[in-house]
């Protein structure tokens, strides 16, 4: 026998590339990568969540229907609450309604469609004026003067038991098309 005939060699048997310790420390790692996955797309969804979540507008009580005289537009304030992901804020907001024979009510947004001012009304011309920019629309919002791109913003609005309901929601100023923010 030659010296080198039994190096590596022994017995005609070869040590194998993986071993068994290797295979199962493989698995496990696969194992548990695919547990902590599991885990952490729920918990990413929840806490990311609030965040991607479009604000609710819930329906807000603005007051009694027999507050609106007939044909003559009045402003109506109410505190909402607006919920933005996990922020949670009160605040004041107004609205135009207006009272129609037919017992219907159009309810606006109170910011002029020009640039977002707030407008008023003026019970002598019977227009609503926006003393900003110079527009003026007619009782039914439509444009009647001034650089207004469209006519006043119409508010999703309901009567239940007497009273007025409004969902508000703000509109980007400046453009032909309506654009809710």
């Amino acid at each position: 026998m030659s010296e080198h005939q039994g190096e590596g060699d022994e017995g005609g048997a070869s040590t194998p590339v993986g071993t068994r310790r290797t295979f199962f420390g493989w698995v496990t790692t696969v194992a548990a990568g695919l547990i902590g996955f599991g885990l952490a797309v729920p918990l990413v969804g929840y806490v990311i969540s609030p965040a991607l979540k479009r604000r609710e507008r819930p329906w807000v009580d603005v007051g009694s229907l027999e507050e609106v005289p007939l044909g003559d537009p009045k402003q109506l304030d109410h505190v909402t609450t607006i919920q933005d992901g996990y922020l949670k804020n009160q605040s004041q907001k107004a609205v135009w309604a207006v009272k129609r024979p037919d017992g219907q009510v159009s309810v606006f947004s109170p910011m002029c469609t020009h640039l977002g001012c707030g407008y008023r009304w003026d019970g002598d011309v019977k227009q609503f004026k926006c003393p900003c920019h110079g527009s003026v629309f007619d009782i039914d919002g439509k444009v009647v003067a001034g650089p207004a791109p469209r006519p006043l913003d119409l508010l999703p609005s309901k009567i239940e038991n007497g009273r007025l309901l409004v969902v508000f929601k703000e509109f980007k100023p400046g453009t032909k098309d309506i654009v809710e923010l």
